[in-house]
């Protein structure tokens, strides 16, 4: 079994994999019209991975045009329901017969630990494709009420080309949660990885052609933002952007779509999620960890990370001397290593920009209580500690930006209304949680705070079943759920006079 390998298991099967490159087009594996590539790197290591090819606007040209001709001879959405499910549904299982590859290729390309991508990432994907097949055929149209003279129908219909734009703190799995739902409505979609993490991505557009989506209704176009990405949001041929990533890169996607052909934009965008343990939390040591692995997990790239703790000031030492014996076990290791609780920064670029709020932090006033510092740089990689910072003051940095890293701002409050004025000053409004043995306050205080999920004793509890998403600067539109499907649908409605 998978869980049962070991660091040399994962360390050779690495060696041995040679990851696909090229884009996914039309049903064929092309190189970029001009010959261009970029570098995917391992995270641990600093080391290339790939050449890959790097797409621009004349290769979103292309793929627009596959999946528009694809769209418009309905050869996927021209197909029955059940059709379209059962071809989905031998993607899903696809996905789970190769799990351990797509697992590697995710670690290897992002740094995260073999473990999460085994235990969560590729599972979750298969699944999220697997829910959404069987969905296809149990969404119903409706008949409005009127008068007996009058036939009035509502349907759902494709949009027609989906973009999926998507981030590289989980790859395959982000890609699942917005190419699965367009794919069930029945549009051609046009997948754009992130450049730090393509490899996943192509793989599974190799496994879509096994499963039997037809070529040009399932493309990847690997390459970098302010080309492919931006190609992508100006083409007056595409339907739909849908985007995970910063907010700052969202509201370009609006404007690309304002430049053009108003298509729609759905985003889920940066957060900086509020964590609150009120003093009546029925178990101080389960919200500690909660709130290690709220903000550590994934090295912290993760947008509903729980990036500001808030504790009242009864139970502010109990608690920190808890939290701190959770980050200390959380250290970084080798991602290919089962029992690495982190893994590696994404690029070094990612890791520059963590270790300026770190310092940033402590100049502008903030305690650092523990980490900061960066570690196993014999190994070429980028590793940092899990850092805390205890804040004076919501004013600082560290406090009101994302920064995407392990890094954890953690403030004192008093009163239930004190905190609850604290969690909603952001622009952001993604996730949010909360402890307490109060059930009055848990209900008042999920109705106050201002954003899309809020975790009540427990932190990034989730099921494909419900919504993801947030409000404010995090972004419009929903992942997951079958409300994730209103994103790639039309209604029509049809008028018939019968007399």
């Amino acid at each position: 079994m998978s869980e049962t390998r070991d660091l040399s298991y994962w360390q050779a099967r690495a060696a041995a994999l040679r990851p696909q490159s090229r884009a996914y087009i039309g049903g064929a594996w092309t190189d970029a019209a001009d010959g261009a590539t970029f570098d995917t790197i391992n995270p641990a290591t600093g080391a290339v991975l790939a050449k890959v090819a790097a797409c621009g606007a004349a290769d979103v040209d292309r793929a627009v045009a596959a999946a528009r001709q694809a769209f418009e001879q309905g050869v996927w959405s021209g197909l029955a329901p059940r059709e379209r499910k059962a071809v989905l549904l031998r993607l899903a299982a696809l996905i789970e017969a190769h799990h351990e590859e797509l697992a590697l290729l995710e670690t290897l390309d992002m740094g995260k630990p073999i473990g999460d991508t085994l235990a969560y990432d590729i599972p979750e994907a298969a699944r999220t494709f697997a829910w959404y097949a069987e969905a296809i055929d149990k969404i119903y149209g409706e008949i409005a009420p009127t008068g007996g003279n009058v036939l009035a129908t509502i349907t759902r219909e494709p949009l027609g080309v989906v973009a999926a734009v998507v981030p590289w703190n989980y790859p395959l799995l982000m890609g699942s949660w917005k190419v699965a739902p367009a794919l069930a409505a029945g549009n051609s979609v046009i997948l754009k990885p992130a450049e730090q993490s393509p490899l996943t991505a192509l793989r599974l557009a190799e496994l879509a052609a096994e499963a039997g989506i037809p070529p040009g209704v399932f493309n990847v176009v690997p390459g970098l933002g302010a080309q492919a990405g931006q190609a992508l949001g100006l083409h007056p041929d595409v339907d739909c952007i849908a985007f995970t990533g910063s907010t700052a890169t969202g509201k370009r996607f609006m404007e690309y779509s304002g430049q053009s052909n108003l298509k729609r934009v759905w985003l889920e965008c940066g957060g900086k999620s509020p964590h609150i343990v009120f003093h009546d939390c029925p178990d101080l040591e389960r919200a500690a960890q909660a709130a290690a692995i709220g903000i550590f997990n994934n090295q912290g790239e993760i947008c509903i990370a729980g990036s500001r703790l808030y504790v009242q000031r009864a139970i502010y030492e109990p608690f920190m001397e808890k939290l701190e014996a959770y980050a200390g076990a959380m250290q970084p290791g080798d991602p290919l290593d089962p029992s690495s609780a982190m893994g590696a920064i994404v690029d070094a670029r990612q890791l520059d920009r963590v270790m300026s709020y770190v310092d940033g932090g402590q100049r502008e006033g903030a305690r650092l209580r523990l980490g900061g510092e960066r570690v196993r740089k014999d190994t070429g990689g980028y590793f940092l500690q899990p850092t805390i910072f205890e804040c004076p003051s919501q004013s600082l940095s560290i406090v009101r930006e994302e920064i995407f890293g392990p890094v954890l701002a953690v403030t004192m409050f008093d009163t239930e209304d004190e905190v609850v004025r604290m969690a909603n000053d952001s622009p952001y409004g993604l996730g949010s949680g909360l402890w307490t043995a109060n059930l009055s306050r848990a209900h008042r205080a999920s109705r106050r705070l201002r954003a899309g999920l809020v975790w009540v004793n427990c932190y990034m509890d989730g099921d494909i079943t419900v919504p993801f998403g947030g409000v404010k600067q995090s972004g419009s539109g929903r992942d997951k759920s079958l409300h994730a499907l209103d994103k790639y649908s039309d209604l029509k409605t049809t008028w018939i006079r019968l007399e």
